[in-house]
């Protein structure tokens, strides 16, 4: 099947119970293991209503339907925001920088469960004082040919503990002051950084969110 080519949603509840992203396994050293193949994806209509899920390993192509997903700013003790780069065989916007973590809730899933699975999984993070920013967000992206059509509630929080990045999600990582951060997706190159973090970085301002010291 080409990435353009129709998909058929597996309903939730259908014949068959399907795969879901929270029943990831758990390694030996206490970092969930999320295999792409394993995670569901909620579609949704336009109002956000859930009408099915998908494998993630077949949600992004050309047409890709909306789905539920999540961007979380997290700062440490300090206030500076952890921003990471995505790693180069990503599937969408491969090797540009972003904030600290996006995924998708799983179905049945929760955003403040899901965002503590992904920094675990992605980061080997805790996460703490989670709180929504822009819980509205909506977005639609296209970088190589491949589209993003996301919900994506915007939250902030801490992180706890040390980044340990697993590489096939994450190539770098960085903290930043608040002002560098900005400094440096109004100095760099549009492919620089995620489209999504440059608007949601601008909402978050807006709304007068950034944490106190950033």
């Amino acid at each position: 099947m080409g990435r353009g080519d129709a998909l058929s949603p597996v309903r939730v509840g259908a014949a068959g119970e399907p795969l879901r992203a929270p029943e990831a396994a758990v390694g030996d050293d206490g970092r969930v293991v999320a295999p792409v193949a394993r995670e569901l994806i909620v579609l949704v209509d336009d109002d956000g209503t859930e009408i099915g899920t998908l494998p993630k390993s077949l949600v992004h192509h050309g047409e890709t339907p909306l789905h539920r997903a999540f961007s979380a700013y997290l700062f440490d003790e300090a206030g500076r925001l952890l921003v990471t780069r995505r790693a180069e065989d990503k599937a969408t916007f491969p090797g540009m920088w972003t904030n600290t973590v996006c995924g998708h809730p799983g179905p049945g899933e929760d955003d403040p469960t899901a965002i503590a699975r992904r920094a675990r999984y992605e980061l080997g993070l805790g996460v703490a004082d989670l709180r929504p920013a822009v819980p509205s967000y909506r977005y639609r992206a296209v970088f190589r040919g491949v589209v993003e059509n996301e919900i994506c509630p915007v939250w902030i929080g801490r992180f706890t503990g040390t980044p340990a990045p697993e590489p096939t999600e994450v190539g770098e990582w960085e903290v930043l002051d608040w002002a560098e951060f900005r400094a440096r997706q109004e100095a760099q190159l549009d492919d620089a950084w995620s489209p999504w973090c440059r608007e949601q970085a601008r909402l978050i301002e807006a709304a007068g969110l950034v944490p106190t010291g950033a």
